[in-house]
């Protein structure tokens, strides 16, 4: 086998490259498994496999995969060839141009923007559904994506030519497109609520769900990532504390810890570690307890039988099952997905009056200005300064 995945006795490069691609199947999407063979080089396929060998997690490796096949895809249809490497300044300004354009101006110059022929051949590839400009936020990470890959590669990009960052600026402030928040809606307490309200019966998914709903709300807003991948040795006792902290004699709750391992914006360290009290607990501990789960994933699927597996539930999943205990409760799914509870706990401790420094001591957000965005929406909504006509 290592001869055929090595290529000994395979010569069609796109086969070779969809067995070497087997080697990441636990990773990447592997239905995408042909089209990424098709889209990426051979150096492609063994950076993402060098990638993967250093313990780069999946999630960024799965987005860096994707936007490396986009990059390539367009780099032909654009260019005729490959992505180069190191990539020319002059390619950069290019992808740039084709993504972030002003619709206005495309009325009067069919030629600003992406060339139409480039965009029929991108959709043709399944590249390509926007019919405008691109969001900022996606180029941006295209790009971000594009200079990790050189530096893993040892190559210098052009990624922080003036000449870059200043089209990069110009661009996004002429952009007319908003911004779209990863949930609509933030799961806030009042909607938790009728989340978990449809997790009371004795089914052994809802003691799952109810105990995923409130992990991730109660511990700072977890992503569905960091919950998918959450696995018991992460979880650690800790004393018992008061439920009134002004009064020690007040009846105590339960108290774990958990160590959240490798984040998006974090390593493994002592600074990601984050509480859970009260009921939480109790429904984290009542999941392991009927799952029969001592080591390994706390979160896995359940078969119709209602036996567990012993795979843990991938980030998808637990996002479908926060639309599904939307449906369930009557709420629009397409309003709410699992990044909710991840706003929603942020938006819920302003209400709250809890101190920004402290929720984000629990929920983990590295930036300030991102964090305190969901705090000044809720001062807005409750303020005068949006009340002056009623």
């Amino acid at each position: 086998m290592d001869d055929i995945t090595s290529g000994a006795l395979v010569s069609d490069p796109e086969t070779r490259r969809a067995l070497q691609l087997d080697a990441l199947s636990a990773i990447l999407p592997m239905e995408r498994r042909d089209r990424l063979a098709e889209l990426l080089t051979d150096d492609d396929v063994a950076t993402l496999k060098h990638l993967a060998r250093e313990g780069m997690g999946e999630n960024t490796l799965r987005a860096l995969a994707s936007d490396l096949a986009y990059l390539e895809g367009w780099a032909r249809a654009a260019t005729g060839a490959p992505l180069p490497w190191p990539a020319p300044e002059s390619l950069a300004l290019k992808y740039v141009a084709h993504h972030l354009w002003d619709p206005a101006e495309r009325e009067t110059d069919p030629q600003h923007g992406m060339p139409a022929k480039v965009a029929a051949e991108l959709r043709e590839a399944l590249l390509l559904r926007s019919a405008g400009p691109h969001a900022p936020s996606t180029v941006k990470r295209r790009l971000a994506s594009w200079g990790t890959l050189h530096r893993w590669k040892g190559q210098e990009g052009p990624f922080h030519a003036p000449s870059l960052r200043t089209a990069v600026g110009l661009a996004v402030r002429a952009n007319t497109r908003p911004r779209q928040r990863k949930s609509k809606r933030a799961v806030t307490r009042n909607v938790l609520d009728r989340l978990l309200a449809t997790c009371r019966s004795d089914r052994l998914a809802d003691t799952r769900d109810l105990a995923i709903l409130l992990l991730a709300f109660a511990s700072g807003g977890r992503r569905r990532s960091e919950v998918a991948r959450l696995r018991v040795e992460q979880i650690s006792d800790e004393p018992a504390v008061p439920r009134d902290p002004k009064d020690p004699q007040s009846p105590t709750l339960p108290c774990v810890a958990i160590q959240l391992g490798r984040t998006k914006t974090g390593v493994a360290d002592e600074a990601g570690r984050v509480l859970l009290v009260g009921p939480p607990v109790e429904a984290l501990r009542e999941w392991l307890e009927r799952a029969d789960i001592a080591r390994g994933p706390i979160f896995r699927a359940i078969d119709r039988w209602e036996a567990v597996e012993e795979k843990a539930l991938t980030p998808q999943s637990i996002n479908l099952i926060v639309k599904r205990r939307c449906v369930l409760a009557g709420l629009e799914p397409r309003e709410f997905s699992a990044h909710g509870l991840r706003s929603g706990y942020l938006t819920e401790a302003a209400q709250r009056g809890v101190s920004l420094p402290e929720a984000m001591q629990q929920s983990q957000h590295r930036s300030v200005q991102q964090a305190a965005s969901y705090y000044n929406e809720a001062d807005r909504r409750l303020g005068q300064s949006a009340r002056l006509g009623v």
